[in-house]
């Protein structure tokens, strides 16, 4: 599995995939579906498909795929391995939702949540295969939300394909056993060895399962909280853990666009407004005299100007 391509820029999501087996653009196939890492506040979530002709079920099931979160790394790495060896009737394609996509998601001004974002995913991938030439017959698919309507939902985006539904799909069909693995695997291996875009230096990379009741996650938050610039790319900060910790341990930033008005509401918190830094100054060219300007401007001859 070549990671680089998520690796060289993992601010954005990417999507990498296995060449398509040639049986399964001639024969009918079954493909599953499953994620990894929805719960964690650090890292990206990955969602996986895996696919294979309907007769090759059974030589699927000899393979022993099981439910990811029941299997050890060790266990999961070896059955990749194996998925792997059998890419002559086995495929398999990710997406890889970077932190920076989940948290700038969710806190846009039209607000895009988790669930939207794993079935437009899910959607994405199932289309995928598709265009690849996959000819896909049977869908199964680890619930997102209530069943019954992604079920219903699936069916009508894709008429023609069976599509089933269920909760722990991942410990009830192989295929999307097969397909947690996959996503389980590259989440595991991107996580252990995240590029830091942001200069921290020697970064202490035990962080726990990453999930926001680890002790581990929670003192690693804690340590590489900036109390100006909050957290680095590797932290999703849309979750209600980094955003109390920013809200309790960061200084105190007042947005000029909240409802009440900025000026008058930075002033009720002894709080200076964001806005007040690109403001003139009372008095026209008079400069306030107990306002110096910062070196970098005056090293310059550089001043505020009030009219063009």
């Amino acid at each position: 599995m070549d990671l680089s391509p998520f690796e060289t820029d993992n601010s954005v999501s990417c999507r990498l995939a296995s060449q398509i087996p040639e049986v399964c653009r001639t024969e009918d196939c079954c493909l599953g579906i499953d994620e990894a890492g929805r719960g964690p506040v650090l890292g990206p979530m990955v969602y996986g498909i895996c696919f294979c002709p309907v007769s090759k079920k059974e030589d699927l099931k000899e393979l022993k795929v099981a439910d990811s979160k029941t299997l050890t790394e060790a266990e999961r790495e070896n059955l990749f391995e194996k998925l792997d060896e059998a890419k002559s009737y086995v495929g398999w394609a990710l997406e890889i939702l970077s932190p920076n996509t989940i948290s700038g998601s969710m806190l846009q001004r039209s607000k895009y949540n988790l669930n939207a974002l794993s079935h437009d995913t899910a959607i994405g991938l199932v289309q995928y295969a598709l265009d690849s030439g996959v000819q896909l017959k049977e869908v199964f698919v680890d619930t997102v939300g209530p069943a019954e309507k992604y079920e219903e939902k699936l069916s009508q985006k894709f008429p023609g394909i069976t599509v089933t539904v269920r909760p722990k799909a991942d410990s009830l069909f192989p295929i999307v056993s097969a397909a947690s693995i996959c996503a389980k695997v590259a989440r595991d291996r991107i996580v252990k060895g995240w590029n830091f875009a942001e200069d921290l230096g020697e970064v202490d990379t035990d962080y726990g399962s990453g999930y926001p009741n680890d002790p581990k996650t929670k003192a690693w938050l804690l340590k590489y909280l900036d109390p100006v610039f909050g957290y680095t790319q590797f932290v999703r900060f849309s979750w209600s853990t980094a955003q109390s910790l920013m809200d309790s341990k960061a200084v105190t930033v007042h947005w000029d666009d909240d409802e009440e008005d900025g000026e008058k509401a930075a002033q009720r918190q002894n709080n200076r407004s964001m806005l007040s830094y690109f403001t003139a100054s009372a008095g026209g060219n008079n400069q306030n005299a107990t306002h110096r300007s910062h070196r970098f401007f005056t090293d310059r001859s550089l001043k505020r100007l009030n009219t063009l």
